[in-house]
């Protein structure tokens, strides 16, 4: 792959120039097109509502009814193993600590730890009996430690679900169990956007939603994910089950570099869940890929200044930058810099000085910032002198 710069100039020395960063196969001063990626429509999913996103990027590659509220059943609990880790991050909690088994949470019923009521169980199980045995008593003993009541924690729930932007969420209680009077409601974006979160903030934590057993108590509970056991690159993350919610999956998997986030929400039954979440994960890992645009301050282009105590100063991009694109497609990309024809010191340090544009089949793919790697200070009277006579005697004989 070979790069290719050059600038347009205005005859009136003002306005825009445009750097042309070519990110795409030449052969002398031929560009070469690939052809265009031919996409297969989603496959059809037999799911109430459900998404697939890009975990790196956040890019939705498939939806359906993605922002209908709906009865999650117990993928409620992935929020609370998130404010669970929050809570550890925090320094409010240690995976030590005891956490007493009360009345309530004992005599919860559906999916169980089984703990005893009255007893004090070390947070780590407790997180490992909300992550992998799905325990609606360990939850709600949780909950009852760490905001002193079910209620008052459904209450932070909320508040972490609104930090998140998860505007189609709201929370009743810290298991996911239905009642006749209530339950939760969150979409699948949300879902997306929460388990998101739960990747890239808790990447210690993570791998305990690919742990397909957990023993406590002598009562040994496999995990409910069944893609746990199916592909290998599935490592998470949770199921749920109502009669009211139907059979939902939350998933995640890391293939070549490419990790997915998907969400189904009522199917008909565990192994619906199951199909319905591979075809979603297959087609993605197929048709797309997660490609790194720029390495953070990665230099786009050396451009002049006027009047400085430098002649010139880099340009570049401050973060990472990563994109999801079709599978074959990054040959055929090209990337526009757009700054001022005419840059005149001083300049501060990371003054943003224009913008860089990505396109793909003319389409943008990303549009960000570009800024000055280092300041630069103005210069003496004789140098802005002499490029100010410059500047006059280019704009004089120009066009």
């Amino acid at each position: 792959m070979s790069s290719k710069i050059t600038f347009s100039h205005s005859p009136f020395l003002r306005g825009i120039s445009r750097v042309f960063l070519f990110l795409a196969t030449m052969a002398s001063v031929e560009l070469s097109i690939a052809a265009p990626a031919i996409i297969p429509r989603a496959p059809e999913i037999a799911a109430t509502s459900y998404i697939l996103i890009d975990a790196k990027t956040g890019q939705i590659l498939v939806q359906e009814n993605a922002d209908e509220a709906l009865p999650p059943a117990s993928l409620t609990k992935i929020m609370t193993a998130y404010i669970t880790v929050e809570e550890i991050l925090n320094g409010n909690l240690s995976l030590r600590d005891e956490v007493h088994i009360s009345e309530k949470a004992w005599r919860m019923e559906g999916s169980k730890m089984f703990v005893g009521v009255n007893t004090q169980v070390e947070v780590e199980d407790l997180l490992r009996g909300i992550i992998i045995q799905s325990g609606n008593d360990a939850s709600v003993a949780m909950a009852e430690h760490i905001a002193g009541s079910e209620e008052a924690f459904a209450d932070m729930m909320n508040q972490y679900a609104e930090v998140l932007g998860m505007s189609g969420t709201f929370y009743m209680n810290a298991s996911g169990l239905d009642t006749e009077m209530y339950y939760n409601t969150m979409s699948a974006r949300d879902l997306s956007l929460l388990t998101r979160a739960t990747i890239t903030r808790h990447a210690e934590f993570y791998p305990m939603y690919a742990e397909r057993e957990f023993t406590y108590n002598d009562i040994r509970q496999t995990n409910r994910n069944r893609l746990l056991f199916r592909d290998r690159n599935v490592d998470g993350l949770k199921t749920g089950w109502t009669d009211a919610a139907g059979y939902c999956l939350v998933a995640s998997a890391e293939r070549d570099g490419m990790r997915l986030i998907s969400v189904v929400m009522g199917t008909a039954s565990e192994e619906a869940r199951a199909i319905e979440t591979q075809k979603l994960l297959t087609y993605g890992f197929r048709y797309y890929e997660t490609h790194k645009l720029y390495d953070a301050n990665q230099v786009l282009t050396n451009v002049q200044v006027w009047s400085g105590a430098q002649n010139s100063v880099d340009l570049v991009i401050e973060d990472e930058v990563y994109i999801t694109i079709p599978r074959g497609q990054a040959e055929s990309m090209t990337a526009t810099v757009d700054v001022d024809e005419i840059i005149q010191a001083p300049l501060e340090n990371r003054q943003i000085m224009g913008v860089v544009n990505v396109v793909l089949n003319n389409d943008i793919l990303y549009s960000g910032n570009v800024v000055t790697l280092e300041p630069v200070e103005q210069g003496g009277m004789l140098k802005r002198f002499v490029d100010w006579v410059t500047l006059i005697f280019s704009n004089m004989f120009s066009g």
